[in-house]
């Protein structure tokens, strides 16, 4: 394709996703679904699984994809354009993420974070076992202990960017259930990739990959909130001007956004954690609230859709076609509910977290979206499960987050829920203080 067909053939696929996340969206509302599950399951329909299936054709008409990679195609600008709305969706999130809530609660922040990652990754690598030595599911160049340490991984991930925005849709931002699965989410996520990391080290027998990997993500944060936020507290009067942010301000912030994502994806941890880390680092009186502002609308309603569907375009369910898998299938759905919603429910509970709360927490916990998608995406791509083990993954990815909605609205119920209270002014000071 030439550049000029590229362009109007972009135009045409954002009208379609566009329009078809907002009829989903509209079927999916009538069960309980938020817009950002509705998006998910449009991407997956616009893919091989239901479109692909039903017209090939015109599927692959309107979504022309080379995986050889010898012609430009909808691949080479619809990925860009979809971490680009994901990179500045949890920019926002950071920039919303509430610190002083943490350091209150670090003690159930803590014991949920752990107990989202060890029981999981436990039950996971059990499975990884069973399947190493019962089934082919692994390809046979595919270690014992990196089929072990990639399931475990897998079962880790919580769906990072979905959680923010089932959070933000049940207006449960800077409550102690909304701010506490955020929190955990995010490290347990950081702890998967860094998980994968060293599963894909160990697969090409390059252990620096590893090191820059967990060294790298360990020194941007250090650096961000050590360096980067006080410097921006400092120099945020200049780019305000009649209690406003500039324009220049504006260019400052999302520069920092792609610097951030920029980094974190060069050293393998993906860029979401890149941005998420520097919203955390702006200043909240006034950049951060205009910043929200002006970048919010147009991302969650034009960029962020085309993430789903760029993931949905390489997912094949159809690849489930035998009872046989179907039953490895429930098996690794009953570990995940078990090693991450219960696990996290009793972790917030023993730390004093009311029963209700704690359900929350667990239901929004068990979620794992598209992270999920992402990284059994990188291990089939790189040979380290097989496309039957992955079709196994999606429907668990599937199911997990379809079932986080209804699940939370019936143990947890509907309404308004209680915020946690703002800091005295000396703890908002101590809250400030990297």
């Amino acid at each position: 394709m030439n550049n000029l067909h590229l362009a109007v053939q972009f135009f045409l696929q954002l009208a379609v996703i566009l329009l078809f996340c907002r009829l989903v969206g509209a079927v999916a509302a009538r069960f309980g679904q938020p817009q950002v599950v509705a998006e998910m399951i449009a991407g997956v329909l616009l893919g091989p699984s239901l479109f692909g299936l039903l017209a090939p054709d015109a599927q692959a008409w309107l979504f022309p994809w080379d995986k050889t990679q010898t012609t430009r195609d909808t691949q080479s600008y619809l990925f860009p354009a979809s971490q680009l709305g994901l990179a500045l969706y949890m920019f926002i999130v950071g920039m919303e993420f509430r610190m002083d809530i943490i350091q209150r609660k670090l003690k159930s922040s803590i014991a949920v974070s752990a107990a989202g990652m060890i029981a999981p990754f436990v039950l996971g690598a059990g499975l990884g076992w069973i399947f190493f030595h019962h089934t082919e599911l692994f390809p046979k160049k595919t270690s014992l202990v990196e089929a072990m340490l990639f399931l475990g991984a897998s079962m880790c991930i919580t769906a990072f960017p979905m959680l923010a925005r089932i959070i933000h849709f049940k207006k449960l931002n800077g409550t102690t259930m909304g701010t506490v699965a955020i929190g955990a989410g995010a490290i347990d996520d950081a702890t998967a990739w860094c998980l994968l990391a060293v599963v894909l080290a160990s697969f090409d027998n390059d252990w620096n990959h590893a090191v820059v990997n967990i060294g790298g993500g360990a020194g941007y944060v250090a650096f961000t909130l050590l360096l980067v936020r006080p410097v921006l507290a400092r120099l945020e009067r200049f780019m305000v001007k009649d209690d406003a942010l500039t324009d220049a301000g504006l260019v400052v912030g999302l520069a920092l956004m792609a610097l951030g994502a920029w980094f974190t994806d060069l050293i393998g941890l993906h860029a979401v954690f890149g941005a998420f880390v520097m919203g955390a680092a702006i200043p909240r009186k006034f950049m951060a609230r205009d910043l929200i502002a002006r970048i919010q609308p147009l991302t969650v309603a034009l960029l962020l859709p085309l993430f789903f569907t760029y993931s949905g375009l390489n997912t094949k369910i159809g690849l489930l076609n035998t009872g046989y898998l179907w039953m490895m299938c429930s098996a690794v759905l009953i570990a995940a509910i078990l090693g991450k919603g219960v696990a996290c429910w009793l972790a917030a509970r023993a730390t004093g977290i009311s029963n209700r709360e704690a359900l929350g927490i667990g239901t929004l916990m068990n979620a794992r979206g598209l992270m999920e998608l992402i990284i059994i995406n990188i291990g089939l791509q790189r040979g380290v499960i097989s496309e039957g083990l992955f079709a196994v993954l999606v429907i668990m990815a599937v199911v997990t987050t379809l079932m986080a909605s209804p699940i939370f609205e019936r143990l947890v119920g509907t309404g308004t829920y209680q915020p946690m209270p703002e800091p005295e002014a000396k703890d908002r000071e101590l809250a400030t203080i990297p």
